[in-house]
């Protein structure tokens, strides 16, 4: 039961005459007892809320950043007209800040044995899923002074998918792989990479490609053309730990690490090549694994959408027997992890020699942009120490790096918005020279 703003002012205007005029508990009494009457029936004129029935419709999925739409069908099966406010409660990450009050709150007008449908925009500002809380109803008399109010529970859950916003990238990258793959230039040449086709051999060719055997049964020098490998295994590992937990700008490293993900799975499905996911810190968090060229991004970012930072230590060798077991053949590991120092050398270091022995390495680090503002600041004694400090990581981060390079591995290093495409690059790069 909820009294209304009207029947405040109703009881207020009524009794302010009686204690000017005629101050007497019989006055007030003689004012607000109609005006309670008048409560009561309308109380009893309203709607009830408990034998509502009500049902959810709508989407189930959106990427973060963009609208999504969940419908509520409320059916009136009293023989009363329902005039109700309806709230429809969201987790405040449901609506962008300030926008809660108007998406929320709705007025229905339902007459007996009818249905309406109300409609909440949702505009999610964090990822992961969002579950529907409880219905909260306030049905009013004709009056309008006093409300029936209950709530339902009516479960719904909307995903919400990492944005991949370096999506941008993938034109540029197909067509770097396209020139690859020789289909927009002459066929790569060399040892390293699988044999496509023979052809007529031209002035300029590397003598080193004919194909004696293929010369011998044709009047023609024949030349073998090469590409790039193709159905080459590509395992991603997300690092889950407390480093991918560290804000760059307003977002996680861990969602950097997934946009970069998400284009590297991207461009190598269009490849030919195998990708699989395992997100991992002390346990596996997340793990994709045998899906088509066609399936491989949806389950990508189906899994990546309900993961959390995890504010544990990584478990380095953990991980790598993990890694060990999902690719017992030669793969290409790409470790979105961080660049620095102590979990590097204390947990990735001792486990390198088992992994690089077996597979190809690729680690990725997001880099913080505030860190190169910090080394230019000049001017008070502040912005000295500032900078010093600035400079003092960028080399722990170069030396980190290179303790890496010089165990065979390639370091990619880079702010959100570059570390999508350098990991394509890097991968690319890895294909031509035929080092997957």
């Amino acid at each position: 039961m909820a009294l209304t703003g009207r029947a405040v002012l109703l009881a207020a205007l009524g009794t302010l005459p009686v204690g000017f005029l005629e101050p007497s508990w019989t006055g007030i009494l003689a004012v607000n007892a109609p005006l309670a009457l008048a409560c009561a029936c309308d109380f009893a004129l309203a709607a009830p809320v408990r034998s509502l029935e009500l049902a959810r419709s709508g989407e189930t999925s959106v990427r973060l950043g963009e609208p999504a739409e969940v419908h509520l069908t409320v059916s009136n099966t009293s023989r009363r007209t329902l005039r109700a406010h309806l709230r429809d409660a969201w987790p405040p990450s449901s609506w962008l800040p300030g926008t809660e009050a108007k998406a929320s709150r709705h007025r229905l007008n339902v007459p007996p044995g009818e249905r309406r449908r109300v409609t909440t925009q949702l505009r999610p500002t964090r990822r992961g899923d969002r579950r529907a809380e409880r219905i909260t109803v306030r049905s009013y008399g004709p009056l309008g002074l006093l409300a029936r109010q209950g709530s339902h529970r009516i479960p719904w859950t909307v995903r919400v998918l990492p944005p991949f916003t370096s999506r941008k990238h993938l034109p540029s990258k197909l067509a770097r792989l396209r020139e690859l793959d020789g289909r927009t230039s002459v066929l790569t040449r060399g040892e390293g990479t699988e044999f496509d086709s023979l052809r007529d051999y031209v002035p300029g060719d590397d003598t080193r490609s004919i194909d004696w055997r293929a010369t011998a049964r044709q009047t023609t020098v024949a030349v073998r053309t090469w590409r790039p490998e193709r159905d080459r295994h590509i395992l991603i590992v997300l690092d889950t730990g407390r480093t991918s937990a560290g804000r760059v700008g307003d977002a996680p490293r861990l969602d950097a690490a997934m946009d970069a993900a998400l284009l590297l799975a991207a461009l190598a499905s269009r490849a030919g090549d195998r990708v699989d996911l395992l997100a991992y810190d002390r346990r596996t968090r997340a793990l994709v694994q045998g899906r088509s060229a066609g399936d491989v991004l949806p389950a990508l970012v189906t899994a990546m959408a309900p993961l959390e930072p995890e504010l544990v230590e990584t478990d380095a060798r953990g991980m790598a027997s993990t890694i060990l077991n999902i690719a017992p053949r030669r793969s290409l590991v790409v470790l979105l992890t961080s660049l620095d120092a102590a979990p590097i050398e204390e947990g990735l270091l001792p486990v390198l020699p088992q992994l690089s022995q077996r597979h190809s390495l690729l680690v990725a680090s997001v880099a913080d942009p505030h860190i190169e503002e910090m080394t230019k600041a000049r001017g008070t004694v502040d912005a000295v120490y500032e900078a010093a400090a600035g400079a003092r990581t960028q080399e722990q981060r170069r030396r980190t790096a290179q303790q890496l390079i010089h165990h065979g591995v390639t370091v990619v290093d880079a702010v959100p918005e570059d570390i999508a495409p350098a990991v394509a690059d890097a991968y690319l790069a890895l294909k031509a020279a035929g080092r997957l």
